[in-house]
């Protein structure tokens, strides 16, 4: 079966089928600031541009027709966030936290969301989480649609101490809540690549 997106501009038949297919992805769970709100929100359109720049790109989008969802808003006012890797212990907070609330209410304090502040150029991490991404704003693309993909630039890593399993050969190990469709999923087994002859 062929579907013809630009003949057929349905756009929520393009999420269905992009999201169904394009599996698994990473969630991106988001944190902002402004004006001494702290605003979480996860996206699962979500992935790593570069390693050299450092640069990662989530899509973004409305809350209607007009009125940018607060962590767009909020990147465009203030240039800066931090992207927390979800793992299953913060998979129901994550969720919840997806929740369109008013602009004024904060999710870590409507969800029970603890935070910590790391750097006092940035937003707060969420705590717990294996691993954060302190980015700073990059650039826009408009794609002429809702849907606004930004590119950020990495400034800082961190990763739980506990996580990383290999110091000496920086080996990193945790178990990512993927988006799959409608649903979560966890990756399962690791498959040793094949050798090359």
């Amino acid at each position: 079966m062929i579907f013809d997106l630009v003949k057929d501009t349905k756009i929520n038949e393009n999420y269905k089928l992009m999201a169904q297919t394009i599996i698994p992805r990473p969630i991106a769970w988001v944190v902002t600031e402004d004006n001494g709100v702290i605003n979480i929100a996860p996206f699962s359109y979500f992935i790593g541009l570069s390693s050299e720049p450092a640069t990662v790109l989530i899509s973004v989008g409305h809350k209607d027709a007009t009125t940018p969802k607060d962590t767009l808003a909020n990147i465009r006012k203030n240039k800066k966030c931090v992207i927390c890797m979800v793992d299953e212990p913060n998979l129901q907070k994550m969720h919840l936290s997806s929740k369109v609330v008013d602009k004024d209410l904060s999710e870590a304090k409507l969800f029970d969301i603890a935070t910590k502040t790391l750097f006092d150029q940035f937003p707060p991490m969420i705590e717990g989480v294996p691993c954060a991404y302190f980015c700073t704003l990059n650039q826009e693309i408009d794609l002429g649609g809702k849907t606004i993909p930004l590119i950020l630039n990495v400034e800082q890593i961190y990763v739980k101490d506990e996580n990383i399993v290999d110091k000496e050969n920086l080996t990193i190990s945790f178990d990512p809540i993927a988006r799959i469709g409608k649903s979560y999923a966890k990756l399962g087994d690791e498959i040793t690549p094949p050798a090359i002859v």
